[in-house]
């Protein structure tokens, strides 16, 4: 076992960071734990323009490195690991890391985030990583002056063909929908953007290739065409990372909205007492960074004075 902390953060995006700094602002020893890369979904983010005050064009990976500075100065602690299970054990959480060490916290602020919904159609599995993605700005430069599809019509879908259309020519956006679900300000930038296409009513029904991915199956109203692809960046929703508190294994269980994101109170709370949820994992009808940083704010907040609560 090591050190007990008195906050124990899962998940570096922006609601953990937030939370972190909050936390150890407020004197608790706290420690965010990431299994991949400090900054989450914000790490996606061409340009983080509509956060206050901030904008000028810095990316989603800058403002994420700004956190992480500050909340290193206010004195979180980081540990980059894989969190195997929650439990509680003698009045206080437990959590088992993958390589099998424990750590014990007073508190829990819950900040794991979600994950791209996939399509489940044929040929999506067996081409990931071979012309499908998830990550413009992870695999996008693999396919400089390639023609390029985008499935999705949210803030994620318009921001990778941004970042994507700064290496091809040839980019279209599929949107199942008839009209874009995205911020106005980015459809804008997306429709008056020369490189960009957009489809509506356009659905992705099979991906198909040899080696790698090389047409698409799209099915318009009625009828159905294949059409030239050499890659297709799946963005079409989120997925909660909510295997922790829900898993067929989890020991500590709470109550879920209908699409698996977990509800809270509005001090974010879970429903298991001094388990506080902030970010993309939390029910809430409006996803953005600044969002995700008041929830974090606010679920630091709320752990504190649950940790003095315990200690009177």
């Amino acid at each position: 076992m090591q050190n007990n902390v008195e906050l124990l953060i899962i998940g570096g995006g922006p609601a953990g960071l937030a939370a972190g700094q909050y936390g150890a602002r407020a004197g608790l020893k706290t420690l965010v734990v990431e299994q991949a890369a400090i900054g989450g979904q914000a790490l996606t983010i061409d340009a983080l323009e509509n956060y206050p005050a901030y904008g000028h064009e810095r990316s989603g990976a800058d403002f994420a490195e700004d956190m992480r500075v500050q909340a290193l100065d206010f004195g979180v602690e980081f540990l980059f690991e894989s969190v195997r299970s929650l439990g509680r054990r003698d009045g206080l959480f437990e959590a088992v890391f993958e390589g099998g060490d424990r750590i014990a916290a007073q508190a829990i602020v819950l900040a794991t985030g979600a994950g791209r919904r996939r399509l489940g159609i044929p040929g999506e599995e067996a081409f990931m990583g071979r012309g499908v993605s998830f990550c413009a700005s992870c695999d996008g430069p693999f396919f400089k002056n390639k023609k390029i599809f985008v499935v999705g019509g949210g803030d994620a879908a318009c921001d990778e063909a941004r970042i994507l259309a700064r290496l091809s020519e040839d980019v279209t956006i599929l949107v199942r929908g008839v009209e874009f679900k995205a911020q106005k300000a980015l459809v804008r930038r997306v429709l008056s953007d020369g490189r960009i296409r957009t489809r509506f009513s356009t659905r992705v029904v099979e991906i198909r290739g040899a080696e790698k991915v090389a047409s698409l199956v799209l099915e318009e109203g009625q009828g159905r065409s294949e059409e030239a692809a050499d890659a297709v960046f799946v963005l079409a929703g989120l997925v909660p990372a909510a295997a922790l508190v829900s898993g067929a294994g989890a020991e500590l269980r709470v109550k879920l909205d209908a699409a698996g994101f977990v509800v809270t109170d509005q001090r974010m709370e879970s429903s298991v007492e001094g388990l506080f949820v902030a970010g993309d994992v939390r029910s809430t009808s409006f996803r953005q960074v600044v969002i995700a940083c008041g929830e974090g704010a606010v679920a630091a907040h709320s752990a504190g004075e649950y940790v003095r609560g315990r200690a009177q």
